[in-house]
C-alpha cells in the first residue's frame, strides 16, 4: 500500500462529510448524500459507491497466522493463497456469533476486516488465544480506506475504470490496480445470494483521490454515493444481516442462514461442537425472515412479535421505511414453531397492535 498516512491531516470520512446532506456525528456515519429514493435507485438499478465506515481493519502478521485463524474460526483458512479472501465467523464456545469477518491474504500479512461494532470483541478474542503462535495483531483502521461498489452496473463501471482483466478474476480474489497515478486493490466478492460487488482498499490519501476520480468518471452510469439510510433499506430487502442488529452473540450462523461461511469438513474450531450438533440434529430454533408493515413506525429495536394467541413468536431486529411502497421493511428472527405463520403482530408502547407480514429472504416485489 503506497503513501505515508501518518502526516495526512484528513480522513476519507471527513471528505465525504462535506459532500453529504446529513451526517450522524454520534455514529460517524453519512446518513444520506441525496434523497433516499435516488440512492436506492442506484443500488437496485445502477452502481452505488458506499463507504464502509461501519467496518474495521486489523493487520495480522507472522508465519502461523493462517493456521492460527483456521483453529479458531468457522471457515477453512489454512489453504488461503496470496491474493485470495475468505469470509468466516468467529464464534464462542456455545456457537454464538462474535462477528462475521473477511480475511484477505497479502502473503506478507493478512487483513482481518470486521464490523466496527464488534472490533473490541474480535481483538480480545484473537489476543486471548495467541499463546506460543507467531502471530501479531495490530489495529490499522486509520491506515486504510475501504470503499464498496455494488449494484447491477458495478461490474461494467469497474471494468471501465480498471480494464477487462477484472472480468477474468474469480470470486474471492484481489488484484492490484494502478490508475491515473493511484495504486489500490480491488476485491471481487459475492453476497450470499450471489450478487456481485467490489471492495476497493487503499491508503487514506489515495482513498480520497479515488472517490473523486470515480465521481468524475460516472459518465452515463446511474451512479450515486449512498449513505446508511438507503443502504440499510437495500440490505434489509436483500436479506443481508448486519452488526449489531443481527450479527451478535444472541444468534448462531444457522439462524442467519449463512452456513456457506462454515466448513463442516475441517477440524475443530471454537464453537464447532455446538454448530455441528445443531446441523446434525436439526436443533436450530429460529430463522431469519423478512417482514413488512403497512406504516412508518419509529420504535426502538428489537421489538417482539406475537401470534394471534399472544404467544411470543420472534423479534424484529432491523427496520426501514420505503417511501415508494409506503411500507416498513425489516429483518426478524422467527421461532421454529411459528415459521408457517404468514402474519404476526407487535404491540407499540401506545398499546396499538401492528400487523407484520412474514416473507422468505430476499423480499420479492
Amino acid at each position: 500500500m503506497s503513501g505515508n498516512t501518518e502526516n495526512i491531516d484528513f480522513k476519507v470520512l471527513d471528505f465525504l462529510k462535506d459532500l453529504s446532506e446529513n451526517f450522524d456525528k454520534e455514529r460517524h456515519l453519512v446518513n444520506n448524500f441525496k434523497s433516499k429514493d435516488e440512492e436506492l435507485n442506484s443500488l437496485l438499478n445502477g452502481v452505488a459507491l458506499h463507504y464502509l465506515s461501519g467496518k474495521h481493519i486489523f493487520e495480522l502478521k507472522g508465519k502461523d497466522t493462517l493456521d492460527f485463524l483456521n483453529r479458531i474460526a468457522t471457515n477453512s483458512l489454512n489453504d488461503l493463497q496470496k491474493g485470495q479472501l475468505q469470509k468466516t465467523f468467529f464464534t464462542t464456545e456455545k456457537g454464538r456469533i462474535i462477528d462475521l469477518t473477511t480475511v484477505v491474504n497479502f502473503e506478507d500479512y493478512n487483513l482481518l476486516i470486521c464490523n466496527r461494532e464488534n472490533k473490541d470483541k474480535i481483538y480480545s478474542w484473537i489476543s486471548r488465544y495467541i499463546i506460543a503462535d507467531d502471530v501479531t495483531i495490530t489495529d490499522t483502521n486509520q491506515k486504510y480506506s475501504l470503499i464498496e461498489l455494488l449494484g447491477p452496473q458495478a461490474h461494467s463501471f469497474i471494468t471501465l475504470i480498471s480494464g477487462n482483466e477484472i472480468s477474468e478474476m474469480e470470486g474471492n480474489q484481489l488484484k492490484v490496480i494502478n490508475t491515473d497515478g493511484m495504486m489500490f486493490f480491488i476485491l471481487k466478492l459475492y453476497e450470499q445470494n450471489r450478487e456481485l460487488k467490489y471492495w476497493l482498499i487503499s491508503d487514506q490519501y489515495t482513498g480520497k483521490k479515488l472517490i473523486e476520480y470515480l465521481i468524475d468518471s460516472k459518465g452515463p452510469f446511474n451512479f450515486n454515493l449512498v449513505g446508511e439510510d438507503s443502504y440499510n433499506l437495500y440490505r434489509i430487502e436483500k436479506g443481508f444481516p448486519s452488526a449489531p442488529q443481527e450479527i451478535n452473540d444472541n444468534y448462531n450462523p444457522h439462524e442467519l442462514g449463512l452456513l456457506d461461511f462454515v466448513d463442516f469438513k475441517k477440524g475443530c474450531y471454537i464453537g464447532q461442537e455446538v454448530i455441528a450438533r445443531l446441523d446434525t440434529y436439526q436443533k436450530v430454533q429460529r430463522q431469519l425472515k423478512c417482514v413488512s408493515i403497512n406504516s412508518n413506525i419509529n420504535v426502538k429495536l428489537p421489538i417482539t412479535l406475537f401470534d394471534n394467541t399472544g404467544a411470543e413468536a420472534g423479534e424484529i431486529t432491523s427496520l426501514s421505511y420505503c417511501e415508494h411502497d409506503k411500507k416498513s421493511f425489516g429483518l426478524a428472527f422467527i421461532r421454529k414453531s411459528f415459521l408457517e405463520n404468514k402474519v404476526l403482530t407487535t404491540a407499540l408502547k401506545t398499546g396499538e397492535k401492528i400487523e407484520a407480514s412474514i416473507f422468505n429472504l430476499p423480499i420479492k416485489k
